[in-house]
Formats: structure tokens, C-alpha cells, sequence
């Protein structure tokens, strides 16, 4: 392995387990250093060492003698884009070197270009884009069928290139070979782990080949499929899909519509190539999913298309309601679907597929009725999982469960056609037979609990078996004479390993490991022929066998699953501890031995204390933990309780599904005629599985592997560690491996010829050509070169001529490290017809020598382009040198001419410079000279309008402040004097107006009161009411005048104040004149000394002014202020000034008109009880009137007539009048009364508004005098002068 050459170097660490690298130095034959060009750490240099003999059969690269280094693979030239585009890299048999980072990085780079398809021989490695892609229209559907028919009558292809690899490649090829002479019938195989498409695949190959069958067909419809059972066979056999993956698909971490089980579909054709029908076969349905599911993952789909996609009334009527979640939505209220959320799918809705699953049940002839008792089962199993119970004891003391809530078993024993009582004995009660007696064992909370999950199981596989078998019914064909061939479609688990792996990961790995068995036998066996074919000797090949792992999990009595069959016949005594005990004991019987005889089983001391063993399959070493209730897996008995509960008791739908199930679990009976015994689950898939087995063996089988390229479910991803596992668990590279075992590469002639010719090139063109193009046996040339290469192979090495001269290209081969020399048996390369098959060796000693010779050829290139380079630098220098020159000579030039340029700058800089010096010192001169002038004249003009204010200032303060001196003397003077009549004055107002007021009042409610009473008499002496009324009317009357004559006693004490309050004002009238003669004193004084007074600020005006301040009562002050005032203002007459200063506001003329105003009032209050009395003998008169209704009349009439009387302080002898007198007097009394009421209210309001007004004139004239004393007067200084409106709202 020389330097340069790029190699794949493992790396267990990070996501890329093979890094391109390169080979940078071979210090040894047993030590390489490499260097990564790629990955994570490119330019990372390391070390590799040579593996021994021993180990050569590891993953590793062959050394030029056939070693190989520890964890190195030769690396395939990169493809052109020609390469690409012809499709080279579509086959990878046909590359170079076929290991795992070949098909690695192949599969990678055709995924990236959208390439999803490969072929690696006869298997078709298929990667899920996780996205829609254009390769399945009708359009590419036609050309491969065109394709392949074109092939079958060897006419060749329709187009220049074949098509590229294709699921319907292997469709078509296996539909060709089915209708081929032999008529042989054939099987397709889709592998691959959860997530990895194989049930997208299984319906692209479905599609095809139902497709092609029914072509010729006249029974084809095309439409919705809906067609009931009358439908095309081709519909129902799709249709098919849709019921299979609703009840038996379910969503995983890894994929929204994973596979819980495996299928086998076989399409039956007839002679003529025309579908007639279709039969499904399933295996192993992960039945554990219906009692516990893990957070992120969902139940079957039928349970969520059925909550989530029913109709009202379905919900009625399976129990549905909504109410009772609690708010939760019903996939999370029911335990059997809520454990991981419900969460949705991303590729369809649950309403969507619960439609598309009934309109496919309905496509397959199912009646409404069917349909609905298949629902109703399916809805009773949901029921059945919300069933809880309560721990009670029972008379022994024991803990036993009782039903929680009987409503929720009841609607579950009705959905699934049970009776009640014994569906609550099967889920409390457990039945063990023994010696022929039945023994009942109550169940604690737990195992009730267990129980319940086991019976849905149950019912679930059984209506899972029942669905299939009515499927079969429908598509399956009518006389089995009628088909000559099948295709079949088997849809598997792919190869499983876990963290914690169980029984069911065994009994998928078990299926594995004997499809690749099969695998492998089918793959030797096209070894063979592709060796027949090409004429070579094969019989030193061996076949790679895995039958000992087989040996290990089934063979009988020491295997794995026999061995736990015979654990579970032990019955409760049989426990999973103790059958891992005899795992140990049956395959490590030595003491600290860890691995078995055969290699194939193995477990730690560690391993065995926890019960895990370890199986070493084709693709790796698996853990198995046996304490995951292996036994109870195995077994999946029906118990007792649960045979009587469907046999006897339940619908006849029930009956027909446990038939189903039952008719599947047990054996057919001994040889002896006795009784069937159920079959363990590992027992009916073995039998499941050799009837597979058997029936791929009698096919011609066609491989597709299907991978997933990261977990994220994301397009354009790929994850090159888990792309590296699924290559190992799906078997490709142990394919590759068994294809690799005699002659692993594989050349034509052409290629062969084209790309080893280099390492002769001192053979001359006459002995051995160039090229091939002008012969036309390429076999014999190819001969012929091989013959001569070994011949100048075990000549020892000679680089120079006859002529003693050793040519360059010698030189450089001499200087590199020399190549083994090329020296194998010819048997080694075997020349087929077509093919050059190599074994390991001589194709890695062909490769070295021919990179040793790229290599000399290379470095003679490189010499005579360095030369040329070396050449093209030196003229590149010469012209470079003389351009230079030609350069500096024109700088010294341009430098001389700019120095000349500058001398002359600096003389006129020197000249403006000097200019604008003295323009600058004449500029500063001027503006100094105006400055100073302007601020001189404004100084001196400033001076002036200074003095001028000063001035001005001063004359107007002396007469301001002479202003203020007399303004605020002349203030306080009036201030105090209106201070001492506004209080005074105001009183008096108030007082009279509050008597006034309250005696109007008074009168204006006796007038009212009085008419009211007259109203209420005269109504009462005109009613003929009854006695009882009669008698209640006088009551309320005498009430009346009871307050009446109250009020006529208030009025005259109100009227006895009022006299006092006009004795009051003559009293204050007679004080109010003898002040105003001493103002009026005053005021002539005032005049005479302002006549007097001089007009300058300082004479005696302001002496007098001083004197008058100080004298000895503010009266004084007054009049003195009130004659300056009216000095200084001569236009008021004389008489005016008098009458405001005097300011009556009590006159005698309004005295006298207020004392005959109270004169009158006496009169109308007179009046008033004269008027009182006349309504006494007017109630009186009425008692006569009434006397005839009874003494109760009169004398209540004789009491209202009696207080009367006392309100006008007079009695009247009304016995000695006669009734008529007493009538008529009392009319006259009642208008007189009237009459002087309504008189003196209204003399009242005119005594009150005279008084009114001659108060408000009063004040008026107070209001001006005051005003009139100063003519500067100022509100803000006076706060005490007076406002008529003011006062008048007071």
C-alpha cells in the first residue's frame, strides 16, 4: 500500500464510522501512517498496524501480499460526471472494491442525488426519503413495464440506457420470470427496521403486480374501489391494506405507521398472467402493545380511528361520552389508548383513515351489520381497559379484588357479547385444573388488573386472526386449479436490538437468522452460476453457514425455545429465573465459562447473576434479559375463565373469532386420538416459520432492503453510523461477504485491459497494444497480457537500456520505494468470457504497482511543468526588469520638472503671503477706530436718558407716595365705619325678614288648611255613607281642626313678637337720628378745612389729615374723610351729599306705614276668629243635619264646633239657636272668614314687600355715600364694602 493512495479508516468514535483517508508513509511492512482528509478531524494524522494472519478475515485491507491492516479499506476512485450520469455507481457489485465503506459511501452519494434505489447484486437496497418524490406516476409505471416486456422477447431495451434500479425492477423481474417456460412461482422479501418504508414498499410491489395481472383482464373497474364484493380482484387485493395496517399497524418513536407483525401476501395468477386472487399470512402480532405502550407511541390504529373519526351517534351508542372525561379528550381517557399521549400523525388524520378503513371493509362485501359488530368489539375491548377494581377481604382474611364500578363492566360485557356475570368472574376469579378437579382462586387488585390486560389481549388476537381470515375470504381465489403460479410479498420485522431485548425481539431475530441462512444459500447458489457462466473453477469456495446460531434458539431438546417450552410445561412451578438457570448450565457446563462450544451463546458471571445471555446473530452480539416474562410470553393460554366466557355465553360474532383463535393454538392431537393441547407461541412460529422457509425455497426469491437514514424522520439527513448498523443487521454485507469469498473482483476485459496496460511500459506496442479497439477477441489479449506481466514479473528489476543510459522516467522509478514484486499463481485470475475474476492479493499487487507507476508518471509530468514554469518565470523576470528600468527613468524626469514647478509655487506663495499680512494689520486698524467711536457715543447718550429717568423717578415717588399716605388713611376710616353699620344693619334685616316670612307662611297654610276643612264638611254632609264611614270622616275632621287651632295659637305668639320688633325699630329710629346730626356736624367741618387746605404735598392738608386721624371716635374720622372728599368734588349738589350721608335706613314714613301695616294684620286676625266662629255654627249645623244618623254625629260635630270656639277665644250658646238660624249664620260666618283670609294674606305680602324694598333702597344709599367719600377707591383694600344683590340673597 504505497503513499497517496486513499483507504477508509474505521472510527468508533462520532457519527461516521469511515473516514476517507490517505496513505502518507510506510515506515514498515507492518506499519502504516495515514492522514484524514474528511470527517471531523481532516488533516489528523495516525498510525495503522498489520493485523496477523489469523485475523485477516476482519474488516481490514490487504497488504500487497494479501495482509491487512487493522481497520483499513481501499477506497474506489471517485466517479466522473460522466460516471454519474451513466449510472455506474447503480450496481455496486460492479465496483472495484465491495466492503462495508464502499457500499456506505455509494448508497450515500446516489441517496443525496435523490438516487433512493441500489443494487448490490441481486438484492435492491431501497432508502426512505422521508418525502414525496416523482417516482411512482403512471408515467414510470409504463416504462418499466414496457421495459420488461421488451426484455422477455429479447428485443432488448426501449431506450439508449437501461433504467436505473427500481422497486418496480424487482416487481417486473419477478412477474417475467413467473411467466417464463418453467412457470416457476416467486417471492419478493422486504426487510428492514421500524421506520425503514417496508410498508410503502409492499404497496409499490402490490401495485405493480397487480397492475400487470390485471391488464389483460375484462374485469377491470376502475373508480374509487368501491365497489362491494363484485369490485375488481385487483381493488380488493388493495383494498386489503387499509383493514390489515388499521388493526395491526400502530405509531412507534421511530415511525407514525409501523408494522406490529409480519405478513406474506401471495398473489395467485393464472396461466394467462391474470390476477385471480390473493391469500395473507401473518406472523407473530406484538400483542403486549394492547396493555402497555411506552410515552410517545400509540395503541393499534382502529381504537383512535374510532374515538377520534365516530359519529354522534356511534358515540351513543359504543359508550362514548364526553361528559365523563373530565375535560380530556376520549384517546386520553381511555387507559388502553392514553399511556403515551395519543398523539396525532404527521401523514394523515385518525378521521380520515377510520373513513378509508370503512370504505374498504365495504369494498370486501362487509355488511353494515359486520361492520358494526367488528366496531362494537373494538369499542367493548376500550371499555374493557377502563375497568377497575377495589381490594376487599374475603372471610379468610385474604386481599381479593371486587369491580370498582359496575357501570363500566356492564357496557363492556354488552359491546362484546358476553355475559356479565361471568366476564366479572374471568377478571376476579382464576380456574386451575388439576388432576380433574377445578380449583377458583379470588385475585388480589394486581392480578385482577393483569388479568383484565391478558383478556383484552386475547380478544384483540383473536378479532386481529378473524380479521385476517375474512380478508382471505374475500380476495382469496375460487379453485386453486385455476392459478399456475404466485408471486408473493413477504412484509418482515427487520433484524432487533435493544437495550432491553425480550422474547418477542428473539422470535424476530430467530426469523432473521433463518431468511439469512436462505439468504445466503441463494446468494452462493448465483455465485455458482455466475461462475458457470464465465467457465470458472469454483469447488474451492465454501459456504458460509449459520445453521449452528439456528442450532442455538431452536434445535431440540437443548434449545433456547425448546428449552422454554419445557419450562412452561412445569406450570406455576416454571419461572423465567430458573430457565436461565438451565440456559447456563446446557451451553457454559464449565465452571467460569462464559462462551459456549459453538461460539454462538455466551454470558458473563455478571450477566448470569441478572439473567441476561447473550447470542451472537449474523449481525452482532444480542442481550437478552430472560426476568421480561419470557414464560408468560411463550405460554398466551386462554384461561379457563375466559374458554367458558366466549364458548358458551357470547354473540355468535364472538364464537366465530374465538373458533378462529382456538383452531390456530392447538395441536391437532396426539397419534393416540387424545385430547388437542395448545401450542406454545414459540411452537406456532416455528411451525409459521418452516412453512415459510419451505415455501421461499420452492420460489425464485428477489431481496429488497429497506434502510432508514436517520431518525428524525427529516429529508436530505443521513446518519452514517445507523446507515452502517441497518447494513449489517439487513444482511447486505454478509452477502457481500459470501460474494467476495471465491473471486471478489471483477473486471471486464475492456476495463481490465484498459486500466493495468500501464504497468508494461517497456513492452512495445508491436509486441502487446494500447488499446483494444481494433481487436476483436478481447479474451485472448487479455491472456496474453497477463502472460507477459507474470513473465516480466519474476524478472529481477533492470531501469536501464541496452545502450547502458538510463532514461528519466527510470531515474524516478528507481528513487521511489519499490513495489513487491509482481509475482502470484495465475490461477488466481481467472479469465471468464466476459469477466476478469481476481482474487484479493493479486488485484491489491496490480493496484500497488500500478499506483507506483501513476506515481514515476506523475513526477515526470510535474518535472517538465516545473521546467516550463521555471522557463516562463525567467522571461517573465527579463521583461519585468526592463520595464522597471524604463519606470525609474521616467520618475527621475517627472522629479526634476516637479522641483522646478515647486521653486516657482514658492515664489508667488511668498508675495501672496506678505499681501495679505498688511491687508490684514489696515482691516484690524479700522474696525478698532469704529469700535472706539461707537462706544463712546453710546456712553454719553446713555448718560443723558439716565438722568432723564432718574428725574422722572423721582417726581413721580413723591406724589405716589402722597397718594398712598391719604388713600390709605381715607380706607381705614371707611372700613371701620361701613364694618360697624353693616353688622348693625344686617342684623335688623335678617331678623325682620325671618319674622315676616314665617308669619306669610303661617297664613297662606290657615288659608289652605281652612278651604280644605270647608271641602271636607261639605263633602261629608252631602255623602250618604254608612254610619261606620260617617263616624270615621269626623274623626279625621276633628284631627284637622285639632292642628289647626294649634297653628292659629303659633300664629298668634308670632304675631305677639312682631309688635316687639316694631317697638325695637321705633327705638333705633329715634338713636339713628342723633347720629346723623353728628355726621352732618362733621361733614360742614370737613368743608371748611379742605377750603382751607393749600395745594402743596407737605401743608396743612396732611396736619389736618393727622389731627383728624387722632380724635377721639371713628364718627369723627368719618365726616372729617367724607368733607375732603366732597371738597374735591364740587359737582355733587349740596342736598344729595346730605341725604347720603344721613343714610336712613329706617325712615319715619316707613316707620308709620309699618305700624299700620300691623294695625291691619290685628284687624284680619280679628277677622279670622270671627271667621272660626262662623265654622263652629256651621259644624254645628251639619251635627243637626246628621242628628238622625246617631248621637256619635253630634257629638263629634259639637267638638269640632267646641275647638272652634276655643281657637277664636269666644263661645256661642249653640243650643238656644233653631236649626235654620244656625245654617244661614253659619254661611255668613264661612264667606266672612273667607273672605278676610284671603284679604290679609294679601295685605301681608304687601307690608312684607314694602319693607323689603325700603331695606334695599336703604342700603343702596349707604352703598353710594361710602363710594362717594373717595373717588380712588380700591376694591382690593375695602373687603368690607357692601353689595345690595349680595345682601339681598343673604
Amino acid at each position: 500500500m504505497e503513499p497517496g493512495t486513499q483507504v477508509w479508516c474505521y472510527s468508533e468514535s462520532g457519527d461516521d464510522p469511515w473516514i476517507l483517508s490517505e496513505v502518507t508513509h510506510r515506515s514498515s511492512k507492518s506499519v502504516i501512517s495515514l492522514k484524514h482528509l474528511g470527517g471531523d478531524t481532516p488533516g489528523k494524522t495516525f498510525d495503522r498496524a498489520l493485523l496477523p494472519p489469523a485475523a485477516g478475515g476482519g474488516a481490514g485491507s490487504s497488504s500487497d501480499d494479501g495482509a491487512k491492516y487493522e481497520g483499513v479499506e481501499l477506497a474506489n476512485a471517485p466517479l466522473s460526471e460522466a460516471d454519474v450520469r451513466d449510472g455506474v455507481d447503480s450496481d455496486m457489485i460492479s465496483l472495484p472494491h465491495l466492503h462495508e465503506p464502499a457500499i456506505l459511501h455509494a448508497v450515500s452519494e446516489r441517496y443525496f442525488r435523490g438516487e433512493i434505489y441500489t443494487w448490490t447484486g441481486p438484492v435492491l437496497i431501497a432508502v426512505n426519503p422521508f418525502q414525496r418524490l416523482p417516482l411512482y406516476t403512471r408515467e414510470i409505471l409504463e416504462l418499466y413495464r414496457q421495459e420488461g416486456l421488451l426484455r422477455s422477447q429479447n428485443i432488448g431495451n426501449s431506450n439508449d440506457r437501461p433504467l436505473g434500479p427500481h422497486v418496480y425492477s424487482v416487481a417486473d423481474r419477478s412477474y417475467r420470470q413467473m411467466m417464463s417456460e418453467q412457470r416457476k412461482s416467486q417471492s419478493i422479501l422486504i426487510s428492514g427496521e421500524s421506520g425503514a418504508g417496508k410498508t410503502e414498499t409492499t404497496k409499490i410491489v402490490m401495485l405493480y403486480l397487480t397492475t400487470l395481472g390485471s391488464a389483460g383482464s375484462s374485469d377491470t373497474s376502475g373508480g374509487d374501489g368501491d365497489n362491494g364484493p363484485d369490485g375488481s380482484v385487483m381493488e380488493r387485493v388493495l383494498q386489503s391494506n387499509p383493514i390489515l395496517e388499521a388493526f395491526g399497524n400502530a405509531k412507534t418513536l421511530r415511525n407514525d405507521n409501523s408494522s406490529r407483525f409480519g405478513k406474506f401476501i401471495e398473489l395467485g395468477f393464472n396461466r394467462a398472467g391474470i390476477l385471480q386472487g390473493a391469500r395473507v399470512q401473518t406472523y407473530l402480532l406484538e400483542k403486549v402493545r394492547i396493555g402497555y405502550h411506552a410515552s410517545g407511541e400509540r395503541n393499534y390504529h382502529i381504537f383512535y380511528q374510532l374515538l377520534r373519526g365516530a359519529t354522534d351517534e356511534q358515540h351513543k351508542k359504543y359508550g362514548f361520552h364526553d361528559g365523563l372525561t373530565g375535560g380530556l379528550e376520549l384517546s386520553n381517557y381511555f387507559h388502553l389508548t392514553g399511556q403515551g399521549g395519543a398523539p396525532q400523525l404527521r401523514e394523515f388524520s385518525d378521521e380520515d383513515g377510520l373513513k378509508y378503513t370503512l370504505k374498504s371493509m365495504r369494498s370486501m362485501g362487509w355488511s353494515d351489520d359486520k361492520v358494526d359488530r367488528v366496531l362494537s368489539i373494538i369499542a367493548g375491548i376500550l371499555h374493557l381497559g377502563q375497568v377497575k377494581f377495589e381490594s376487599t377481604m374475603d372471610a379468610n382474611g385474604q386481599e381479593i379484588a371486587v369491580i370498582a364500578e359496575d357501570r363500566t363492566v356492564a357496557e363492556a360485557a354488552k359491546l362484546l357479547g358476553v355475559d356479565l356475570d361471568k366476564l366479572v368472574t374471568a377478571l376476579t376469579i382464576r380456574i386451575i385444573a388439576a388432576r380433574g378437579e377445578l380449583i377458583r382462586t379470588n385475585l388480589a387488585p394486581d392480578k385482577a388488573s393483569d388479568a383484565r390486560d391478558a383478556l383484552a389481549k386475547t380478544v384483540y388476537g383473536a378479532m386481529f386472526l378473524w380479521v385476517v381470515n375474512e380478508v382471505n375470504n374475500c380476495i382469496k381465489w375460487e379453485n386453486d386449479s385455476d392459478v399456475r403460479s404466485s408471486a408473493g410479498v413477504l412484509d418482515i420485522f427487520g433484524f432487533e436490538s435493544f437495550a432491553v431485548n425480550s422474547f418477542e425481539q428473539l422470535c424476530i431475530n430467530f426469523t432473521n437468522e433463518a431468511l439469512q441462512q436462505q439468504f445466503n444459500k441463494y446468494i452462493f447458489k448465483l455465485e455458482q452460476e455466475e461462475y458457470e457462466r464465465e467457465q470458472i473453477d469454483c469447488s474451492f469456495i465454501e459456504f458460509p453457514d449459520n445453521q449452528d446460531c439456528l442450532d442455538t434458539i431452536q434445535a431440540r431438546p437443548k434449545g433456547i425455545l425448546a428449552l422454554l417450552d419445557d419450562e412452561c410445561k412445569l406450570g406455576q412451578r416454571g419461572n423465567d429465573k430458573n430457565w436461565a438457570n438451565k440456559l447456563n448450565q446446557t451451553y457454559l457446563p464449565e465452571k467460569n465459562q462464559e462462551i459456549s462450544d459453538n461460539t454462538r451463546y455466551s454470558a458473563t458471571k455478571m450477566q448470569q447473576v441478572k439473567g441476561i445471555f447473550c447470542i451472537r446473530h449474523f449481525a452482532g452480539n444480542v442481550a437478552y434479559t430472560a426476568e421480561t416474562n419470557f414464560l408468560e410470553k411463550n405460554r398466551d393460554e386462554i384461561p379457563l375463565t375466559a374458554q367458558s366466557l366466549f364458548e358458551e355465553d357470547s354473540s355468535a360474532l364472538m364464537k366465530e373469532i374465538y373458533a378462529v383463535q382456538k383452531k390456530l393454538s392447538e395441536d391437532s392431537g396426539s397419534d393416540k386420538g387424545g385430547p388437542a393441547k395448545q401450542k406454545t407461541v414459540s411452537q406456532q412460529f416455528k411451525v409459521q416459520l418452516d412453512s415459510l422457509i419451505a415455501m421461499i425455497e420452492t420460489t425464485d426469491p428477489h431481496y429488497i432492503r429497506c434502510l432508514k437514514p436517520n431518525d428524525a424522520a427529516k429529508p436530505k439527513l443521513l446518519t452514517r453510523k445507523r446507515l452502517t448498523e441497518q447494513l449489517r443487521y439487513g444482511g447486505v454485507l454478509e452477502a457481500v461477504r459470501v460474494a467476495r469469498m471465491g473471486y471478489p473482483v471483477r473486471l471486464d476485459h475492456a476495463g481490465f485491459f484498459k486500466r493495468y496496460r500501464m504497468l508494461l511500459p517497456s513492452v512495445p506496442e508491436s509486441v502487446l497494444p494500447w488499446s483494444m479497439d481494433d481487436h476483436n477477441d478481447p479474451q485472448t489479449l487479455c491472456v496474453k497480457f497477463l502472460d507477459i506481466l507474470l513473465a516480466e514479473g519474476a524478472k529481477p528489476v533492470n531501469y536501464m537500456s541496452k545502450d547502458g543510459i538510463t532514461s528519466r522516467a527510470n531515474k524516478i522509478r528507481m528513487a521511489q520505494r519499490q513495489p513487491e514484486p509482481m509475482v502470484f499463481p495465475k490461477s488466481d485470475v481467472q479469465l471468464g468470457l466476459s469477466k476478469v475474476c481476481m482474487r484479493k492479493g493479486p488485484h491489491d499487487k496490480l493496484e500497488s504497482h500500478r499506483v507506483f507507476h501513476q506515481n514515476a508518471s506523475v513526477t515526470l509530468i510535474q518535472s517538465w511543468m516545473r521546467g516550463m514554469q521555471q522557463n516562463r518565470r525567467y522571461l517573465i523576470q527579463c521583461d519585468s526588469a526592463l520595464t522597471i528600468e524604463r519606470w525609474y527613468r521616467g520618475c527621475l524626469g517627472r522629479a526634476r520638472w516637479w522641483r522646478l514647478r515647486e521653486a516657482q509655487a514658492s515664489l508667488l506663495l511668498t508675495n501672496t503671503f506678505r499681501m495679505q499680512i498688511n491687508r490684514r494689520k489696515y482691516n484690524r486698524g479700522r474696525r478698532g477706530t469704529v469700535r472706539l467711536q461707537a462706544q463712546y457715543r453710546g456712553r454719553a447718550i446713555r448718560k443723558v436718558n439716565a438722568a432723564t429717568k432718574i428725574e422722572s423717578y423721582r417726581r413721580m415717588y413723591v406724589w405716589k407716595s402722597a397718594y398712598k399716605k391719604l388713600k390709605s388713611a381715607t380706607v381705614a376710616l371707611q372700613c371701620a365705619l361701613r364694618r360697624r353699620i353693616a353688622k348693625k344693619t344686617l342684623a335688623q334685616l335678617k331678623h325682620e325678614q325671618k319674622d315676616m316670612g314665617k308669619l306669610k307662611e303661617n297664613n297662606e297654610k290657615l288659608k289652605m288648611e281652612m278651604a280644605s276643612l270647608k271641602a271636607m264638611l261639605q263633602a261629608q254632609a252631602a255623602s250618604d255613607a254608612g254610619k261606620v264611614q260617617s263616624e270615621k270622616a269626623i274623626a279625621e275632621k276633628q284631627k284637622e281642626i285639632d292642628r289647626l287651632e294649634s297653628r292659629i295659637k303659633q300664629l298668634e305668639v308670632e304675631l305677639a313678637k312682631e309688635k316687639e320688633n316694631v317697638k325695637k325699630l321705633e327705638n333705633d329710629l329715634s338713636v339713628q337720628r342723633g347720629s346723623n346730626q353728628r355726621l352732618s356736624q362733621d361733614l360742614h367741618y370737613q368743608k371748611e378745612m379742605l377750603s382751607r387746605a393749600p395745594s402743596s404735598p407737605g401743608g396743612p392738608m396732611s396736619k389736618t389729615h393727622t389731627r383728624a386721624s387722632s380724635g377721639a371716635g371713628v364718627e369723627d374720622k368719618l365726616s372729617k374723610t367724607h368733607s375732603r372728599a366732597v371738597s374735591a368734588n364740587a359737582a355733587i349738589p349740596e342736598p344729595l351729599v346730605d341725604a347720603v350721608v344721613i343714610g336712613h335706613t329706617i325712615t319715619p314714613e316707613a316707620l308709620a306705614m309699618h305700624r299700620a301695616e300691623v294695625a291691619r294684620l290685628e284687624e284680619q286676625l280679628e277677622e279670622e276668629r270671627r271667621v272660626g266662629r262662623a265654622a263652629r255654627i256651621e259644624v254645628k249645623h251639619l251635627r243637626a243635619a246628621i242628628a238622625d244618623k246617631g248621637m256619635t254625629d253630634f257629638t263629634a260635630s259639637t267638638e269640632i264646633s267646641d275647638n272652634l270656639s276655643e281657637i277664636s277665644g269666644s263661645e256661642y250658646q249653640q243650643s238656644d239657636l233653631e236649626p235654620e238660624t244656625r245654617y244661614v249664620t253659619a254661611s255668613l260666618v264661612k264667606f266672612i272668614l273667607v273672605f278676610l283670609l284671603a284679604f290679609a294674606i294679601i295685605a301681608l305680602f304687601f307690608i312684607i314687600g314694602n319693607i323689603l324694598r325700603l331695606h334695599h333702597d336703604g342700603i343702596d344709599r349707604v352703598r353710594v355715600s361710602l363710594i362717594a367719600l373717595d373717588d380712588s377707591f380700591n376694591p382690593s383694600q375695602a373687603a368690607l364694602v357692601w353689595d345690595s344683590d349680595l345682601l339681598w340673597s343673604a
